[in-house]
C-alpha cells in the first residue's frame, strides 16, 4: 500500500477497496452493504460488521422518514455531533439530544433512574415516526422498546448499537425480536463510531435517486 496517499477522497476509495478484499462474500444486500462498509470503515473491526443485523424494513422506512424530514433522536451528544448536519439539511432533519439537559439529570436523580432512560422520555414526541440513534446506553434503549411497547411510539428506525457489558448484548437480543424496523448488531461491541457510521450511511442512500 502507498502510504504517501493524502488526498481524503483517494484515502476513502484505497479503504473501501482494502474492505471489499478483506470481507469477501457475504450475504448483505447492496444497500446494507453500503451501511456495514462505512461501520466497518469506521471502527476497522470486520467481526463487528459481520454481526450488524437488519429488519426487513429497516433501510426503507429510514430512508422515507427522512426523505420526510423526520426528527433523529441521539442518546448521546457525541452521537449527536458525529452526524452529518450538511445531509440532514436536504430534508430539514433536526439532531435531538436531551440527555444533557438541566430537568433531564434533575428528574433521573429525583426518580433513581438513569438519564438515558429520562432523555429518552423527554423525546417521546421526537420518538413517534422518527429515528432514534443509540450507541451508547443500553438503558436508552430498553425504554424505547418500553415507549414502543406499552405506549405506541413508534419509531420509523430504530438504530441500536450500544456498546458494553451489561445488558448491551441483551438489549440488542430485545430489539432484534421486534416488529419495528431496526438496525443492530449482536453481542458486546457498539458505540459512537457505529451509530454515526450507521445514521450517515443511511443519510447518504436517501440523496442517491
Amino acid at each position: 500500500m502507498d502510504v504517501r496517499i493524502l488526498d481524503p477522497e483517494k484515502i476513502e476509495a484505497r479503504s473501501f477497496e482494502v474492505i471489499e478484499q478483506e470481507m469477501g462474500r457475504h450475504s448483505f444486500t447492496p444497500e446494507e452493504w453500503k451501511i456495514v462498509r462505512r461501520i466497518i470503515h469506521a471502527t476497522a473491526d470486520f467481526d463487528l460488521g459481520r454481526s450488524v443485523l437488519f429488519h426487513p424494513e429497516a433501510i426503507r422506512s429510514g430512508i422515507d422518514a427522512i426523505r420526510q424530514g423526520c426528527g433523529i433522536v441521539a442518546d448521546v451528544q457525541m452521537v449527536q455531533a458525529g452526524i452529518n448536519k450538511t445531509s440532514c439539511s436536504r430534508f430539514g432533519n433536526h439532531v435531538y439530544c436531551f440527555i444533557g439537559d438541566r430537568d433531564v439529570a434533575r428528574r433521573a436523580k429525583a426518580a433513581g433512574l438513569t438519564r438515558a432512560i429520562v432523555s429518552m422520555r423527554k423525546a417521546r414526541k421526537k420518538l413517534h415516526r422518527g429515528i432514534v440513534v443509540i450507541g451508547n446506553a443500553p438503558t436508552a434503549l430498553l425504554e424505547v422498546i418500553r415507549l414502543a411497547q406499552e405506549e405506541t411510539i413508534i419509531p420509523a428506525l430504530i438504530i441500536g448499537v450500544p456498546v458494553g457489558f451489561v445488558s448491551a448484548a441483551e438489549s440488542k437480543e430485545v430489539l432484534a425480536k421486534l416488529r419495528i424496523p431496526y438496525i443492530t448488531n449482536r453481542g458486546r461491541k457498539g458505540g459512537t463510531p457505529v451509530a454515526v457510521a450507521t445514521v450517515n450511511a443511511l443519510l447518504g442512500l436517501s440523496l442517491q435517486g
